[in-house]
């Protein structure tokens, strides 16, 4: 192993994933009533049902960044075995935790001057930015170099597309990660937010439809229009215990353009507590973001 691969409890990468792509990550916190839980990429606190219950009943779910001891212990783990390290973060626009990386990143490099940690700011979360990171691992195998691979990531990262709708804007827009305003779609029955991250790595509901279906058309529709060579690459689907609505939209994107491979799976604890229960979101490489939120 040239480099060790570290992402956060924002990339949804769940076991298998993290076992087949040697991925290792560090886990940020959710506070539920009170109390601090780890937001384990194992659903180790609650399960997925429980947690989306639990919100769907009313409980607010706040969260925390990676704390700063997490990134030193995760990342001295490695320098010690005299590998570099890349981490790639959630957006810097949704947490703290890539700034805070950094100035790990460079306390560690005082006291291990001859590997280093390379800060990736991933400008996406879920399975977009675990699409990073796979992208990271391929590099590896093939030979590429730490420093190599973080300069090919921050130069590609953007076209890493994402497109997805929740039920509500609720959930969002308490947590400070939506660019739109809620005024924007009049809270009018039925009208789905089509929402995208931007060149910034914000979420932005940037066109509204009427409906669920609606909805599931307008993301494939937008899938199909930004892939590039489809046939290459694995189709992520996200989703916040709607794995219903998630098979809808395979189903509605592999019509227009088709995949190597789909890969579904939850939204894990972070990311669900700022988008809520039924949201779906989809991802895949392909033309270069250019919208920015207003």
């Amino acid at each position: 192993m040239k480099f060790a691969i570290v992402t956060d409890s924002t990339s949804d990468m769940n076991k298998e994933l993290r076992e087949k792509y040697n991925v290792d990550y560090v886990a940020m916190n959710y506070v539920l009533d009170g109390k601090e839980y780890p937001a384990s990429l194992d659903w180790e606190s609650h399960s997925p049902k429980e947690l989306y219950d639990l919100m769907r009943a009313g409980k607010r779910i706040s969260t925390t960044q990676v704390p700063r001891e997490s990134f030193y212990e995760k990342f001295s783990s490695y320098l010690k075995e005299g590998l570099d390290v890349i981490y790639i973060s959630c957006s810097s626009a949704l947490s703290g935790s890539y700034n805070l990386s950094t100035v790990v990143a460079k306390e560690l490099k005082e006291e291990y001057p001859n590997n280093t940690v390379y800060c990736v700011d991933s400008l996406i979360s879920s399975l977009g930015q675990a699409t990073l990171v796979i992208m990271a691992d391929n590099m590896r195998n093939e030979g590429k170099d730490a420093k190599e691979t973080a300069e090919y990531l921050i130069a590609n990262r953007l076209k890493i597309n994402q497109f997805g709708t929740c039920d509500s804007l609720e959930y969002l827009s308490r947590a400070g990660r939506i660019k739109a305003s809620k005024a924007f779609f009049g809270n009018l029955f039925g009208v789905k937010p089509i929402i995208l991250s931007d060149i910034i790595g914000q979420n932005f509901a940037y066109k509204k439809t009427k409906g669920a279906l609606n909805s599931k058309i307008a993301i494939a529709d937008d899938i199909a229009g930004a892939v590039i060579n489809p046939e290459d690459q694995i189709l992520y689907i996200s989703h916040a215990d709607a794995i219903t609505s998630a098979e809808q939209l395979k189903e509605l994107i592999l019509e227009r353009a088709q995949f190597k491979g789909v890969h579904i799976d939850y939204i894990a604890p972070i990311v669900g507590s700022c988008v809520g229960p039924g949201t779906i979101i989809a991802f895949c490489y392909g033309k270069e973001v250019t919208i920015k939120g207003e």
